[in-house]
């Protein structure tokens, strides 16, 4: 939207998906724990006398060459609404890249849909790189859309050549317009989720704008125990196929839920800024049989909490105590230390596993002024205080676009693959 010189319907802002779209170089786990934590306190830019806690969670990385072999089927939308060069085209391009990193202890098939869905490349061996390229360079668009078809066939493609131990995967790619197929949403659902329990993900990839169903392609990544990606141009299909390929690829956790519990002596009001469509009720904290977000390999994931510490007189009203929607502040029967603001509790499974494994981690406040503050606090307050003000929310303060370039300038760091500077750059194309 923003490229195009428009703003973003508010709708449209996911904060949590723009604050997880860049890299904090948390520090890698120790152990054989899947992942590691990583905590800070500090003010909110936007309100200073609330505090700004931020979370990151940092799934392990597994080199390239240590990846598990993988079961890929490309499920390829060719239908006449990806004619457009954001569309097919990109898609093509972006499927070469991921060609490229495979080996041959992976195989590939293809499936493509449009009015009707077929099979254009059997299952093939990664390292035959002529043969799969050949089959991605002769797709052409035309025809109306049979997607919920295409996604049967490519499961059963996936289910017959099944790895043990592996990989097994359809990705899926489209502008999101299925208008014809599965009978219904409850259906596809139904089938993604039951595919899910049987060992095969799903990721869903999104191309162009028009017809993009942005959240109904999200939801069906999620049932699929898979991620979604929107990909708008080529150096974002390399961040997605490429530079985070084992994230984007290999699930190391699923169904990870994390729950929050506020030492209500230190604070007396909170929310969670974003993931309106991730919150759990707190009794499905415990329930195994709750489906929750996955986990990829070198994947990381951040949350940004706003809080009232005691003692401030605040206009701004935060949920307190049992008005949490999520999973906050089960009771307050926690023992806290002293210094403890709160205490954050992780579940996950293994990635075929059905019993969760329980963490807690606490949490203190050590006083740190936003002034000396680390670089990853600034810069992730920066873009939640970014999509609060597209979105005009209720809670922005004095959050506006000199603000948040004034961080961002003040946290871009390094910046080897120059996200950063990107941020910068749309920010400054919006105040204009």
């Amino acid at each position: 939207f923003i490229n195009e010189g428009q703003k973003p319907p508010q709708d449209a802002v996911r904060i949590e998906e723009l604050i997880n779209y860049f890299n904090y170089e948390y520090p890698q786990p120790e152990g054989d724990n899947p992942f590691s934590f990583t905590t800070e306190i500090s003010q909110a830019p936007w309100n200073p006398a609330h505090k700004l806690v931020h979370i990151g969670l940092q799934g392990k990385n597994i080199a390239k060459e240590n990846l598990p072999p993988s079961n890929l089927v490309f499920l390829l939308d060719v239908s006449g609404s990806m004619s457009d060069r954001n569309k097919l085209p990109l898609l093509q391009s972006a499927f070469r890249l991921l060609v490229d990193e495979l080996s041959e202890k992976d195989q590939v098939s293809i499936v493509v849909y449009a009015g009707a869905a077929g099979v254009v490349l059997p299952p093939t061996p990664g390292n035959q790189k002529d043969k799969i390229l050949a089959a991605i360079n002769q797709l052409e668009s035309g025809g109306s859309t049979a997607g919920g078809e295409g996604i049967k066939q490519a499961y059963k493609l996936a289910k017959e050549n099944f790895i043990e131990s592996g990989n097994n995967r359809v990705i899926l790619a489209t502008d999101g317009d299925f208008n014809v197929g599965v009978s219904s949403d409850a259906e596809l659902v139904k089938l993604i989720e039951q595919k899910r329990e049987e060992g095969v993900f799903l990721t869903v990839l999104g191309f162009g704008t028009g017809n993009l169903q942005d959240t109904k392609m999200e939801k069906l990544a999620n049932k699929g125990n898979g991620n979604y990606a929107y990909i708008d141009n080529l150096l974002e299909a390399k961040k997605v196929l490429v530079t985070e390929m084992g994230g984007t690829l290999l699930t190391i956790a699923k169904d990870v839920k994390i729950q929050v519990a506020f030492n209500q002596a230190k604070v007396q009001g909170y929310r969670l800024i974003g993931y309106e469509n991730r919150r759990l009720q707190n009794r499905d904290f415990q329930d195994d049989t709750k489906d929750a977000g996955e986990l990829g390999a070198g994947h990381s994931v951040t949350a940004l909490y706003e809080i009232i510490p005691v003692g401030v007189n605040s206009d701004v009203k935060l949920a307190v105590g049992e008005d949490a929607e999520e999973g906050e502040n089960p009771g307050s029967s926690e023992s806290y230390s002293t210094n403890d603001v709160m205490q954050i509790k992780l579940r996950y499974k293994q990635p075929q596993g059905t019993t969760s494994q329980l963490l807690t981690y606490p949490v203190v406040d050590q006083g740190v002024k936003l002034e000396n503050a680390s670089n990853n606090f600034k810069f992730s307050a920066a873009v939640a205080a970014f999509g609060m003000v597209l979105r005009n929310s209720q809670y922005k303060g004095t959050a506006n676009f000199e603000q948040v370039l004034q961080l961002a300038n003040e946290s871009q760091a390094e910046d080897l693959n120059g996200y950063r500077a990107e941020f910068i750059r749309l920010v400054k194309k919006v105040e204009e």
